[in-house]
């Protein structure tokens, strides 16, 4: 069935309208696919047999057809079209899942990570304690499919785009980052094999260019496609947020499934971050604080570090001799960037902020993110307020990270897999991590989700004035609706959100006595 030129290019440029597609069945297919099948009623109509015999055949290779659809998921043609992305590497790549046989079909209920059970609170917690490790309610909100940072978002991206260009997708690859300087490929901290067998209904994964195509000359592009032709290789590089926030439902209810079903971690990586997160949910609850204090955040952000000349010149040197890294407002100052809510909250902000909303001194705390730049002096106003703070270098037992030294992406899919096991978690600054977080612990269940009111924050903590059961009561009030509650996609902003981090209603419905919730 032919389709309109334009319908592939209405989804990638700009919001694009809901679109209703009608799938050619295997009937028709074959039809189109041989053209001597194809009817030509004054032919059938002077021979009855022939007509009859004709018609039975169709029937059997329309059978035949729809036993061969569930084997393959796409049409293979003698020449393919196909998709390759070069993404950016990960700072902190997505999710993890239960493991499972190779050999098994994937069964999407099963295929999501499953949160470790939220504490019940003890008899001697204080009731600010108690209010605190509460889960926020969830309005009965499930994921009904059936499952970060910059590289799962254009993972996501890269198998929708191949959906709407009917292209096979090559397993992405993992550029250099220019500060980490981590060569991890795909397969080291992704399952290939399950990635491809989640998504074998819906787009084709390959490993690699076929040997057809090597010669191919590829077309590489930064902006959005309109097509690719039959046989052409077409390579996205630099793709982040390209692809329009909104688009039909079915392609919403793929990026769901991409980002919490198909993307898991590997074996080894997963393993050692449940067991990270099981030593510490033994003890009792704990929260996981994803503080953004590493040097590239600093180069990133144009932010100050706030430890000392010495420590800002440094990263003045490296900004200026790097521009493209600045991500932020270029014509802002520092102090317009830090008013404005833009820059990471510091240690000792982070440890106020925590304190005002009821954390206890004794709590354990799971320090997530890399080595903060300024070393110890710049935790040091967290770890004097709590004394229990951890990271997985101080839960592993020797030789457990030596295979994940220098890599930075497999470091972070470490924290990535305890902070979504965490009962609580709370970001120093947005950036993919903690988007990919609040979205994930919500198609988990609306697991408790602190989303700090920088622009609020900063501005309180440097008055001196207010006492602290002031400023403790004033920080309740102003989070008590940004705890990682049910929060819908579809209103006034949704062109600025997508979906992965809100799925709510494009991939979560309301169950039990709750009314049922499409729009």
């Amino acid at each position: 069935m032919a389709r309109p030129s334009n319908i592939k290019s209405s989804f990638i440029k700009t919001p694009s309208p809901f679109f209703t597609f009608l799938p050619v069945s295997p009937f028709t297919s074959l039809l189109n696919k041989f053209p001597s099948l194809r009817i030509h009623r004054p032919y059938y109509s002077s021979r009855p047999r022939s007509y009859l015999f004709v018609f039975f055949l169709l029937i059997l290779l329309s059978l035949l057809g729809l036993s061969l659809l569930r084997l393959v998921s796409v049409s293979q043609d003698p020449s393919p079209s196909f998709l390759t992305l070069l993404s950016p590497p990960p700072s902190h790549p997505p999710f993890a899942s239960p493991s499972s046989n190779n050999h098994e079909p994937v069964v999407l209920s099963r295929s999501a990570t499953m949160p470790l059970p939220a504490h019940p609170v003890s008899g001697n917690a204080t009731a600010e304690e108690a209010e605190f490790w509460a889960q926020p309610d969830g309005e009965g909100y499930r994921p009904f499919l059936g499952g970060l940072n910059q590289q799962k978002i254009q993972i996501v991206d890269a198998v929708v785009i191949a959906r709407i260009l009917e292209a096979a997708l090559v397993v992405p690859v993992l550029a250099v980052d220019q500060i980490w300087e981590d060569e991890s490929e795909f397969s080291e901290i992704f399952d290939v094999d399950h990635f491809k067998r989640t998504l074998q209904a819906d787009v084709r994964v390959v490993s690699s260019l076929p040997s057809t195509h090597l010669g191919s000359k590829p077309t590489i592009n930064t902006q959005m496609p309109d097509n690719l032709n039959r046989g052409g290789v077409l390579i996205l590089s630099g793709m982040y947020s390209k692809l329009s926030k909104n688009l039909p439902l079915d392609l919403q209810k793929l990026r769901c499934k991409v980002a919490f079903h198909a993307l898991r971690f590997v074996s080894p990586i997963q393993k050692l971050g449940d067991k990270f997160a099981r030593i510490l949910w033994i003890k009792g609850p704990y929260i996981a604080l994803h503080l953004r204090l590493e040097k590239d955040v600093w180069v990133r952000s144009g932010c100050l570090t706030g430890l000392g000349p010495e420590h800002d010149d440094i990263i003045r040197k490296i900004r200026k001799s790097q521009p493209k890294l600045l991500t932020e407002r270029l014509n802002m100052t520092n102090t317009q960037r830090r008013l404005a809510g833009l820059c990471p909250l510091n240690a000792l902000q982070v440890a106020r902020l925590i304190k005002a909303l009821g954390v206890p001194r004794t709590a354990q705390v799971y320090r997530a993110g890399g080595e903060p730049f300024g070393g110890a002096q710049a935790l040091q106003g967290l770890v004097e307020e709590f004394p229990n703070v951890v990271t997985k270098e101080m839960l592993a037992r020797e030789g457990d990270l030596s295979p994940y030294i220098n890599r930075s992406s497999a470091m972070a899919a470490l924290d990535y897999i305890v902070s979504l096991r965490s009962d609580v978690f709370l970001p120093s600054h947005g950036g993919n991590m903690g988007s990919a977080m609040q979205g994930h612990r919500a198609y988990l269940g609306h697991r408790k989700f602190v989303k700090p009111n920088h622009r609020g924050i900063v501005g309180l903590l440097e008055d001196t004035s207010i006492s602290e059961a002031e400023f403790s009561s004033i920080m309740k009030k102003m989070h008590r609706r940004h705890q990682g509650q049910p929060e819908k996609r579809t209103n006034e902003r949704s062109s600025s959100r997508g979906v992965t981090a809100y799925p709510v209603p494009e991939c979560m419905c309301r169950h039990g006595n709750r009314s049922l919730l499409r729009s």
